[in-house]
């Protein structure tokens, strides 16, 4: 008995350096600065977006109908109202949507492209936080329009294509996909229990991977536009992260994804600047430092840590030099700088390059609302 105990107490000798590096990687996330703590950022991030009328891509007339960076920056307030327990917060979102639900409903997207079907992102969160039915019926009907047969005037032949293959006929490959589908899927997971949504979703994220990822572990804006531009990469980052948040253990695709992500992790560490942030061009340090693949970045990194999908002691103090450098980017009004207004593809450098810095973009503002979600989550 002797014996066995002896070696026993070894054991956990030799396994006590190994269990107090992961534990002090999760410490980096924690035991933040006064003024830089998630508390404090998050909650004047949410205010500001509060007060913000929906917007437009920066033009100076309302928007037909609720854009993506609303929605994901809706998302992430409706997320952090729920892991700090503001209830007033949770209402004032509910109140923006309740216009929504009555005179405004035009407002809604149409649920016929990926970038209008992640609206039901935020229904099923206010679903999951407060029960109200009518939230659920609407945030369902978007995620199954996702998987039903090709409709509307944005169907084209590769449509048809998909569908028929088991993919959503929304499928288009472009890499800002896999967070503005797995988003609304996984959350239809949550709402429903039925892990049908999130099942399709990472046979959909398999799809993306196989042919948009490269050796690197990064991804080309696209096969005509081979740069490894920052927020295309935020997106398929912030996407895996939200999907592997979720999907089952048993899932047969969760594996491929896993190693994808943390080939694509290992691949950011290599290209983190000094201070912490990403580059407009992730692997060109003579681009500028753009805050909105930092903060998508950071996040991924924060829900691995946290998830134990990534080694605490490696990606902790990684994700901690993200956050408190990005917050600097904050003006007095809790807008960030820095951030790449919209982009599309074009085989060209220097486009990237020139592409403006904008101001309180909510491109840049929602990852800050899921960073200080993710750092506050057990």
């Amino acid at each position: 008995m002797k014996t066995i105990i002896l070696k026993g107490f070894a054991g956990l000798l030799l396994l006590l350096p190994s269990a107090l590096s992961a534990q002090s990687g999760k410490n980096a996330l924690r035991n933040f600065p006064a003024g830089s703590t998630p508390e404090e950022i998050g909650q004047k991030v949410a205010a500001r977006f509060v007060a913000t009328p929906h917007t437009n891509f920066g033009r100076p007339v309302p928007p037909r109908v609720i854009t993506y960076p609303e929605t994901c920056t809706w998302y992430g307030a409706l997320t952090f109202a729920k892991v700090t327990g503001n209830n007033a917060l949770r209402d004032q979102l509910a109140a923006r949507f309740e216009p929504l639900l009555g005179a405004r409903d035009t407002l809604i997207p149409v649920p016929d492209h990926v970038d209008y079907t992640v609206f039901g992102s935020v229904p099923l969160e206010l679903y999951l936080q407060t029960k109200d039915e009518r939230y659920l019926k609407l945030g369902k009907h978007i995620a199954d329009k996702q998987w039903g047969p090709p409709e509307g005037k944005r169907v084209v032949p590769a449509s048809h294509r998909f569908y028929s293959q088991g993919y959503t006929w929304q499928t288009r490959l472009w890499i800002d996909d896999m967070f503005m589908i797995t988003t609304v899927q996984s959350q239809a997971t949550r709402a429903t229990g039925d892990r049908t949504y999130i099942d399709k979703a990472a046979n959909e994220m398999i799809l993306y991977l196989d042919s948009l990822q490269q050796p690197n572990g990064l991804f080309y804006h696209a096969p005509n536009a081979p740069f490894f531009w920052g927020r295309g990469n935020g997106w398929m980052a912030a996407g895996m992260a939200e999907l592997l948040r979720s999907v089952p253990k048993d899932n047969p695709n969760r594996p491929r994804i896993l190693a994808a992500y943390r080939t694509m992790m290992a691949s950011l560490l290599k290209h983190q600047s000094a201070d912490g942030m990403w580059h407009q061009l992730i692997d060109d340090p003579n681009s500028w430092k753009e805050t909105s693949c930092t903060g998508m970045f950071a996040f991924a990194m924060i829900s691995g840590v946290k998830n134990g999908w990534l080694d605490a002691k490696t990606y902790g103090p990684a994700a901690r030099k993200a956050w408190l450098t990005l917050i600097t980017y904050l003006d007095e009004n809790a807008d960030i700088r820095n951030v790449c207004e919209g982009t599309n593809m074009k085989n060209d450098h220097q486009y990237y390059l020139d592409r403006k810095r904008l101001t309180g973009d909510l491109h840049g503002q929602a990852p800050l609302l899921w960073c200080a979600t993710a750092l506050l989550r057990p």
